[in-house]
């Protein structure tokens, strides 16, 4: 994360992973929505369409999944939901980042023990959740990974 704009993990205002040419603009804006509402913690509404169907590991344009999205936007019901249905705990995005290692980096304590009550591995990605609570002095969370 270092050296990166930290407001937003890569692609969090971005849209969905797959070409534009020929898709559906009302699957784009559908996917959007979902996107949308991981970033805002609407549990129930994201929960209930995931068990309708749709993937809990669905990523936009720069890899970030939904779990990515609610963590790093601090949204533990969320993350817990998302988890609950499936989702991926250590899928990375693009740029190599976990939902670990944004949580850490944002300071979201009751994400962070979520993510690794659920097994998330703190020496996972680029950089680690180690290694950023480490840069950001986040000594709870050393802690909490037994470092």
């Amino acid at each position: 994360m270092s050296g990166q704009n930290h407001d937003e993990p890569a692609g969090a205002d971005g849209d969905v992973r797959s070409p534009r040419d020929g898709v559906d603009p009302e699957v784009l804006e559908f996917a959007q929505m979902l996107f949308q509402l991981a970033r805002d913690g609407e549990t129930e509404r994201l929960a209930a369409y995931v068990d309708a169907g749709v993937s809990p590991d669905l990523t936009n344009e720069r890899g970030d999944a939904l779990l990515m999205l609610a963590a790093y936007n601090g949204h533990p019901d969320t993350v817990r939901a998302l988890l609950q249905r499936g989702a991926e705990v250590d899928r990375a995005n693009d740029r190599g980042q976990t939902p670990l290692a944004g949580a850490v980096f944002k300071g979201y304590g009751e994400v962070v023990r979520a993510l690794f009550e659920a097994g998330a591995d703190p020496y996972g990605g680029t950089p680690t959740a180690v290694d950023t609570a480490r840069m950001f002095e986040k000594d709870a969370f050393l802690e909490l990974f037994g470092v």
